[in-house]
């Protein structure tokens, strides 16, 4: 008997953990996130948050999670370009689970440093 294997392309939308998964699984969204929860930045400026990142990466996180509408990108018509990054109504409803990794990082390295 074959058994039915259920593709993640079609739990997408229907598991709220796949879900979660596709929308934050990019390596720097959880700390895009954060950086904008606290306020707006322009590109440059959050580039500068993030020094390890890459400039085409990030442009790829932030046209990612604008595509899941988790950011919005609001782009000024002036000279020079000017665009602002913000999280969307959606994007703040991820709020608490930012304040829960925070707890649960806060916790991890106080088991690292009594553990070390």
């Amino acid at each position: 008997m074959k058994e039915n294997k259920i593709d993640k392309k079609e739990l997408f939308g229907v598991c709220p953990f796949v879900t979660a998964q596709k929308i934050f699984s990019g390596k720097w969204s959880i700390l895009i996130m954060h950086c904008l929860s606290n306020q707006v930045y322009r590109f440059g400026e959050l580039q500068k948050q993030i020094p390890d990142l890459t400039q085409a990466t990030l442009t790829k996180q932030l046209k990612y999670l604008e595509e899941y509408n988790m950011i919005h990108r609001e782009v000024y018509n002036v000279i020079p370009p000017k665009v602002e990054y913000s999280l969307t109504d959606l994007g703040k409803e991820f709020l608490p689970v930012l304040d829960a990794f925070e707890m649960f990082g806060d916790k991890y390295i106080e088991y690292m440093e009594k553990n070390s």
